[in-house]
């Protein structure tokens, strides 16, 4: 039997992807892609957060060119728009999701790592968009989450130039929120995604859902918005054992 393309490994409420295409620097060709997909459409009932990762040293170096050239204009647009679909399950799907990251964070992987919550990045780490020196486009999201992240002025040098951050710039720039030794990623991503998965899950699910629009909103609608997620947040039952714990001074027991 060969390995799985995606390694689907489940502690507690922790679940763990591992990307498994080593020979192709963990690439996304559609049948991973698929993987991913099913994952986030039926998770398992009992986890409560997801970390994704690489395998063989890498992250995830984009999309597999291979299939690119493959398609035609329609059939690209087309592969484009699923892209997007699995991206937005991955970012509003309502599961916290942590990117353990090594190696290539590459085209397509750093569209990747831009739709998940929390990223975690080792040295070997770097991130880049070269699809400019390949005469193409970013065609998974990263013109909008790429871009959010950036700023589009150094995203537009950053994809003319091909030029690459390191995990210590990715970090200053918001790529990644941590910074761990060679060899701890995947142990951090994993220590957060389960204190993330301690949290309540109805909070979690609103700042997962919430917090990404209200960037998009014109600052009144956002307010307002503010003011409906706590309104929903702050009468649930989470919130009555939240703060019962904090006043007899014990960790909480949400559901």
């Amino acid at each position: 039997m060969t390995d799985p393309i995606l390694k689907i490994d489940i502690s507690g409420s922790v679940a763990t992807l591992t990307m498994n295409r080593p020979d192709k620097r963990n690439a996304m060709c559609d049948e991973l892609l698929a993987a991913i997909d099913g994952f986030f459409l039926a998770p398992p009932p009992d986890v409560k957060a997801v970390v994704i990762t690489g395998t063989a040293g890498h992250f995830c170096s984009g999309l597999d060119l291979s299939e690119h050239v493959a398609r035609d204009a329609e059939g690209t647009m087309r592969h484009s728009r699923g892209w997007h679909q699995v991206m937005d399950r991955i970012q509003y799907g309502g599961l916290p999701v942590v990117s353990a990251m090594f190696g290539a964070v590459i085209g397509g992987g750093l569209e990747l790592a831009s739709a998940t919550h929390v990223r975690v990045a080792e040295p070997s780490a770097f991130f880049q968009l070269p699809e400019g020196r390949r005469g193409i486009f970013v065609g998974g999201g990263a013109s909008v989450r790429v871009g959010r992240i950036l700023g589009a002025d150094r995203m537009t040098e950053m994809m003319l130039t091909g030029r690459k951050y390191d995990a210590t710039e990715g970090k200053l720039l918001g790529l990644a929120h941590y910074t761990v030794g060679e060899g701890e990623a995947l142990a951090k991503a994993q220590e957060l995604a389960a204190k993330i998965a301690s949290n309540a899950p109805l909070s979690n699910y609103i700042m997962i859902q919430a917090l990404a629009r209200i960037a998009d909103m014109s600052k009144a609608d956002g307010l307002f918005t503010e003011s409906l997620c706590a309104a929903i947040t702050q009468t649930s039952p989470d919130a009555l054992e939240g703060l019962a714990a904090f006043l007899e001074k014990r960790n909480p027991n949400f559901r």
